[in-house]
């Protein structure tokens, strides 16, 4: 299923609503320019929903992070939020789950930020 989002902020927190598979080559220069772009704006944390996003490909795996060394070199943060179990296994698997900070849900996100 081809990758679909839609982009949002609220002051310095940006989203980016996925839906599908993310397999970083068709859309990963696409979205590193979304979050480059986001940096030049002034984010500081950049949210990705990952709510309906039901399979991740190495590539995707290295484009999520891309975008996490790209938002920690700036001084921001990446925050995945809504991982299906499939992600939640792979990136656990990876020993990824560790280096990402991940939110159950977007209202667990909101919660915490205010």
């Amino acid at each position: 299923m081809k990758l679909s989002f839609s982009k949002k902020n609220e002051g310095t927190t940006h989203f980016l609503l996925m839906e599908g598979d993310l397999i970083g080559e068709e859309v990963g220069p696409r979205i590193v320019e979304f979050v480059t772009d986001a940096l030049r704006e002034g984010a500081i944390t950049y949210v990705l929903d990952l709510e309906k996003v039901r399979y991740i490909s190495s590539s995707g795996l290295g484009l999520l992070i891309t975008l996490l060394t790209k938002m920690k070199n700036a001084g921001g943060e990446l925050v995945l939020v809504s991982p299906s179990e499939h992600v939640l296994k792979l990136l656990a698997i990876t020993k990824l789950s560790g280096i990402f900070s991940i939110m159950d849900s977007m209202a667990d996100f909101h919660q915490k930020n205010g």
